[in-house]
């Protein structure tokens, strides 16, 4: 098994980040999407692997914070 770069613990890092700070907002606000697409962000980079994916997934996820809110 390979130990991710540097960009991939960046990228990580990131998005999980932003994925709490989602989640907290949705939890606070009792909103669903925001605590889903939260604990999407911060679920996601266990299981992608590829760095450029991670970025594709998580600017993705991020951009569907301001798509899907109320």
């Amino acid at each position: 098994m390979e130990l991710p770069g540097m960009s991939n613990l960046f990228a990580s890092i990131l998005f999980s980040t932003i994925g709490m700070a989602a989640f907290a907002y949705g939890k606070k606000a009792a909103s669903w999407k925001p605590m889903a697409i939260g604990g999407a962000l911060m679920g996601y980079t266990f299981v992608v692997s590829q760095t450029w994916l991670i970025y594709l997934l998580g600017v993705g996820l991020s951009a569907s914070l301001f798509v899907f809110r109320d």
